[in-house]
């Protein structure tokens, strides 16, 4: 069971793991990639010997990885005949040459080809493979290059971690600056106004032109959407400080982001908040480009 510093750290999908050991007669070499993916999807490429724990290793990978679509190959080296102890059996061996020569009638024929003599029945006993020690063996190199897929997940997660920071602290100098700006640009505003009724002529009574400073003002403010993006910001950051399986609760927090920018856009009166929007829309997607890596 993971530890709970394990399950706070943020984790990639994008990382590769590899990890050998051996056995009586062979070689165990798992090869483990993974790519970004809604869900967990596994591929296994295995050998015939290993088919039986198919099973077993879904199990261990499903308690250990929650997305991504991962290739998990499984390559088997046998030892050569030298070092798993293969022994030739001699008397047969000449027996079978003898018998060549018999059915030739002792005239000269063609020496027969070694591998020939070695494909017959018999002549070649093998050590019977422990297909035990040799199951063990897969699943403890399998663990070995899953620990080391996720370590590496892990690191690129802590990656992406600190990109992601950057860019909430760049929406926060957003969203400080049009907070300033605010009574600038509701003053402005105001005195548009003014100098427009002038420019026409047009005169209108106390109280109408406060109505229509006041229809401006809330026009132009953007209070509640700052609040808004500042609050996802701090969820944003409290997501990433839990770590774990956070790639679907952040990807919906881009997207919240993304609607209180397009609200503020909507929202602007002047260059500056039309400024500010566009750099949080960059900001943003940058962000959710990202987020699509993290488990």
């Amino acid at each position: 069971m993971a530890s709970q510093r394990e399950q706070n750290k943020v984790r990639s999908m994008t990382a590769f793991g590899r990890a050998e050991a051996n056995y009586a007669n062979g070689t165990a070499i798992w090869e483990l990639r993974s790519v970004n993916h809604r869900y967990l999807e596994p591929h296994f490429r295995l050998p015939e010997a290993a088919r039986s724990l198919e099973t077993q290793l879904r199990d261990t990978l499903r308690k250990t990885l929650s997305r991504g679509k991962i290739e998990l190959t499984l390559s088997l080296k046998t030892n050569s005949a030298e070092d798993t102890g293969l022994e030739i059996n001699q008397p047969l061996a000449q027996a079978l040459i003898q018998a060549a020569k018999q059915v030739a009638g002792g005239e000269d024929i063609q020496p027969l080809n070694p591998l020939q003599i070695l494909q017959w029945p018999g002549v070649i006993s093998e050590p019977e493979a422990d297909t035990d020690q040799q199951s063990a063996t897969i699943l403890e190199a399998f663990r070995e290059a899953l620990g080391q897929l996720r370590a590496n997940r892990e690191r690129e997660g802590a990656e992406l971690a600190k990109f992601i920071e950057a860019r909430l602290k760049g929406i926060e100098e957003q969203v400080a600056k049009v907070r300033e700006l605010l009574p600038q640009i509701l003053e402005a505003q105001r005195d548009k106004l003014r100098s427009r009724l002038e420019e026409l002529q047009v005169e209108l009574d106390k109280d109408r032109l406060e109505q229509e400073i006041v229809l401006l003002a809330q026009k132009a403010d953007v209070d509640e959407e700052l609040d808004r993006l500042s609050a996802h910001t701090s969820e944003t950051r409290r997501v990433l400080a839990g770590g774990g399986s956070i790639g679907r609760r952040l990807d919906f927090l881009m997207q919240e982001f993304n609607r209180e920018a397009n609200t503020l856009s909507s929202k602007s009166v002047v260059t500056d908040t039309t400024q500010a929007a566009v750099e949080l829309k960059v900001l943003i997607e940058q962000m959710r480009e990202q987020v699509q890596n993290i488990e």
